[in-house]
């Protein structure tokens, strides 16, 4: 059984009718705002991709796709997608959208590799959104400015639900807090990754880590990030490195950060070469994927993925995932969580 935790005294603030009803207003409300304050045009995604051109999202490089052959098509082997992250960049590219303006979609994904916990699901639902940019937006300023304008997004979603649901009061701070990787690295050098995230968020409230994949001063990362997408390896200008992230909060039902969304400028022809040596999979180069963006044949971007039931279990002060999707979880969890009041849709 993956592990559960089971905070003490847990009541359900809203029935499993008035969840339903919440999750609804939550993913309408976010959507619209997140689409007006980055000017993004929704559209249709793909549940699967072709295996083999590297379009699909490998993670951290060792979490197996859901394969599958199709009659139809001579066997051909399709794959459930882990998230959008490169098909995003095609489809804006495409579409021949101009620097600030982009898209956004439903994603719904299977990850099988999953750890499961009260945070992770074999089942993955995110809004994916890209943004066309410049070259010269590749900088960490524009990089904070978006981030701060998506949680506007949450800010103002957090007020929405406190209007109609009184009995969740807001829990946001005013503003979020930049922290590098590596700094936290320095800070707390006897602490893992998610203690220093544990740390940070119970002080904070709210906070953007920078530098996600990227080698820290310890030859540490701080967490998993393929080399082909977020650009964890360009200098910031600042004595850091890495222009991507991730956004977490303190969430006050576990007592522990929760990551809502990860995000970052992606690679350019330069930056994408030096982390697939880094990782030693130069020959992803020869995937079709990557010839195109090394022959200069994709628009500059920026973009992220924000999970929709971890949006909605921390704005309705749920203790589970499970309470607001409906998955698979092993019986012995879905047991424990029964008969600590938590019930799993």
């Amino acid at each position: 059984m993956g592990h559960v935790q089971l905070p003490d005294g847990y009541v359900p603030l809203l029935n499993e009718k008035q969840t339903e009803h919440a999750i609804v207003l939550i993913k309408d409300f976010f959507q619209l705002s997140l689409s007006t304050q980055l000017n993004l045009t929704r559209v249709t995604a793909p549940l699967f991709v072709k295996s083999g051109l590297g379009l699909n999202d490998d993670l951290n490089g060792i979490e197996r796709p859901v394969r599958f052959p199709v009659k139809d098509m001579n066997e051909t082997q399709l794959e459930i997608v882990h998230s959008l992250a490169k098909w995003k960049r095609l489809k804006v590219t495409e579409l021949g959208l101009d620097p600030g303006f982009g898209i956004y979609t439903d994603m719904n994904a299977i990850r099988a590799d999953e750890e499961l916990d009260n945070l992770h699901s074999l089942y993955v639902d995110q809004w994916d959104w890209e943004l066309s940019i410049t070259p010269q937006d590749r900088t960490i300023m524009y990089l904070k400015s978006v981030v701060k304008k998506i949680y506007r997004c949450l800010k103002q979603t957090e007020f929405f639900i406190y209007d109609r649901y009184p009995s969740i009061p807001p829990a946001l701070p005013e503003s979020i807090t930049f922290l590098y990787a590596d700094d936290l690295q320095r800070q707390f050098p006897n602490k893992t990754p998610k203690e220093r995230e544990y740390e940070v968020c119970r002080t904070y409230g709210a906070v953007f880590i920078i530098g996600i994949g990227g080698a820290l001063s310890d030859g540490s990362i701080h967490d998993g990030r393929a080399p082909d997408y977020d650009d964890w390896s360009s200098e910031t200008g600042d004595g850091h490195k890495g222009l991507n992230g991730d956004l977490l909060v303190w969430n006050s039902v576990l007592q522990n950060s929760m990551e809502l969304s990860s995000m970052g400028i992606r690679v350019n022809e330069n930056s994408l070469a030096v982390q697939l040596a880094e990782r030693g999979c130069e020959e992803r180069a020869e995937l079709a994927f990557h010839k195109r963006l090394l022959s200069g044949g994709l628009r500059q971007t920026l973009g992220g993925g924000i999970g929709q039931s971890r949006l909605c279990m921390y704005f309705l002060r749920k203790a589970h995932i499970g309470e607001i999707q409906v998955s698979t979880w092993p019986e012995e969890m879905r047991l424990v969580c029964q008969n600590a009041g938590i019930k799993l849709l």
